[in-house]
Formats: structure tokens, sequence, C-alpha cells
């Protein structure tokens, strides 16, 4: 048996295919059904051996059959999943288109340190918080479920909204365009598996919006008093003196300030 050469398209292709595979397998990851993504491996290399190397033209067409509509099946239930990815890659484009802009405001950094404060202070007397700031993509889906606020950012204010038993304390504050928006907001919760165990739904809700938009997310532990913040499909906790600096470094790397409308 005979193999045809080598050549650069085909190690392009390969390439290609292994790129695919990855970003397929990340979407499964963060759905927490990794289980699922390693058999669909095993029955594209089992289609694959059938279909090509050993030439069996009945159960090639069976194969072929499955996976037509399998793939269809798998848009359906990972829809959601899907739209992120999506959503993900277009931020990251329209990022790049505004490369030459200019980076953070002077008022911008001043609502960072009014945010760390608030964050610092609660996080001092195990006040839970979540707070998103938004980027570059548009967070109207989430700002609507909560109740409208339009103030400027204020460590107070803040605090206040959080405090205990206040109306406004359950869910997700949401700050854009350099103001607090929306109060009570609900966020999606992420089905990460990998979370300790001693998160809570606050960390789970801050990483699910870190998943589908490139927003940050800010959690204050009630229990412990931690510090922790959600970005780029990732949760770290930090301390409260270096809060202000990494949310700068974070809104940095992601986002060209939108001017005030």
């Amino acid at each position: 048996m005979t193999f045809p050469a080598f050549t650069l398209k085909d190690l392009i292709d390969i390439l290609l295919i292994a790129t695919i595979m990855y970003g397929v397998f990340r979407l499964l990851r963060h759905s927490g059904v990794t289980n699922l993504f390693w058999g669909i491996l095993v029955f594209i290399i089992t289609w694959f051996i059938v279909s090509f190397v050993f030439e069996l033209e009945l159960t090639g067409a069976l194969f072929d059959r499955i996976i037509s509509v399998g793939a269809i099946a798998l848009i359906v239930i990972f829809q959601n999943e899907i739209r992120s990815f999506f959503n993900r890659l277009g931020s990251k484009m329209g990022r790049m288109s505004r490369i030459f802009r200019s980076r953070q405001s002077v008022e911008s950094q001043q609502v960072l340190q009014q945010v760390a404060a608030a964050c610092s202070h609660m996080a001092q007397q195990r006040t839970g918080a979540l707070i998103v700031i938004a980027n570059n993509q548009d967070l109207t889906t989430y700002i609507e479920t909560g109740e409208k606020i339009d103030a400027a950012v204020s460590t107070r204010l803040i605090e206040n909204i959080f405090f205990k038993n206040t109306p406004l304390h359950d869910g997700a504050l949401i700050i854009d365009k350099d103001r607090l928006i929306s109060a009570t907001c609900l966020l999606p919760i992420s089905a990460n598996s990998s979370l300790p165990k001693h998160y809570g739904l606050r960390h789970r809700a801050g990483l699910g919006i870190a998943e589908k938009t490139d927003a940050v997310a800010i959690v204050v532990s009630e229990e412990t008093g931690r510090i922790s913040v959600a970005h780029e499909e990732k949760i770290t906790e930090v301390e409260e003196d270096e809060l202000s600096d990494v949310l700068q470094v974070a809104l940095d790397i992601n986002r060209q300030i939108r001017q005030k409308s």
C-alpha cells in the first residue's frame, strides 16, 4: 500500500483540525461534560478508520448518517456555549480593531479605586457582594433583569447597596461607562466542575458572566471575607490591596474605554 506524499497543505489541514478540536474541548470543559468530548473523539476516530482505512461502505454509510444527525443535535444542545464562543471571538476582534485608541481614562481609574475601596470595606465586614464591570461587550440582557440605578460610582453607595437585608443587596451590581447602571441583576451560573467546593452561588455567577462575556466580575465572600476576581473564564482570589491593580490590568488588556453617551 502506497501513501501520498505529506505536503505543507496537509500540515495546515491537521493544524486547523487540531485547533477546532481544542476549541470544542474548551467549550465542553466549561460545561462540565468533558467525558462527552472524549466520546465524540473516539466516535470520529472510529468513523475515520471504518470509512477511509478499511473502506467499509455499508458501515461507513451508517456512520455518515449518524454524524450528520449528531452534528445538528450537538448544535441544539450546546447552543448557549456556541453563542458564548462566537461572542468572545467577536469581542476579541473588536478589541484588535481599537488597539490604537487611548487606554484607561482618569475617570475610570478613579472608578476602579472607588470600587476597590468598597470591596475592601465589605470584605472586612464580611458583607457579600457581586460587582460586574462591563468591557466591550454589551450587557443589556443582564442589566434589564435588575433595578435601574444610573448613578455615579461611589464607595459609600456601593456599600449601601450590598448592606445586609436592604432591597438591592441580592444579585449583581453592574457598572458600565463609569456609572452604576443596575442592581439585583441575574447572571448566568457557571457549570465548571473544577471550582473549589467552598465557592458559593456568587462565585459561580461571577465566573458565569466571565465565561460568556468579556466583563470583569468581583466577588466578596460573605463567609470568608475573601475577594475574588472572575475574568477570561477564570476566577482567582486577590488581596485587598491588590484589587485596584488587578482590575486596572484586566481592563487595560480587554477594554478600550467607550465615551460616555
